[in-house]
């Protein structure tokens, strides 16, 4: 599965061990998916990431955090963005996380606010997941937990 994080996403499976979004970055690592990124989208990940507050409630350090971060990135697929259809959303970040789901050919976003993506996935064919579902979908089960 190919997919695009966004941005609150990714910060949950850095803040939450044992959550969803924590779950799908650790199948990264190994190349069971593949999370497409931009430059501009990994550096959003990075100055949020390093933010204080985030750091406190994953127990990171900057270097720790910074380490964790380089091992993702080594593990991500790298899109150039060829073609904006901007704008699509009311978020101008949120702009950024389908401009790579489109250009990189995404099999999804992954997101916690998928109100806020809703409106233009469907005109791109995108899937719209919450890590849980995600999850479920990566595995290879269906919402009701069969195969």
């Amino acid at each position: 599965m190919q997919f695009v994080m966004d941005t609150s996403a990714f910060i949950a499976g850095l803040r939450s061990p044992s959550g969803a979004a924590a779950e799908i970055l650790r199948l990264t690592l190994p190349g069971r998916v593949q999370m497409l990124v931009s430059v501009p989208l990994f550096l959003e990940y990075e100055a949020v990431a390093m933010r204080q507050e985030h750091l406190r409630a994953a127990g990171l350090s900057q270097s720790d955090a910074a380490a964790l971060l380089d091992a993702i990135a080594t593990r991500m697929r790298p899109i150039n963005i060829w073609f904006l259809w901007r704008p699509q959303l009311r978020d101008p970040d949120d702009e950024m996380v389908l401009e790579v789901a489109v250009n990189g050919g995404a099999d999804a976003i992954i997101t916690f606010n998928p109100r806020d993506f809703a409106p233009a996935v469907a005109r791109f064919g995108l899937s719209l997941l919450v890590p849980a579902e995600a999850l479920l979908r990566i595995s290879g089960l269906s919402v009701t937990g069969k195969r």
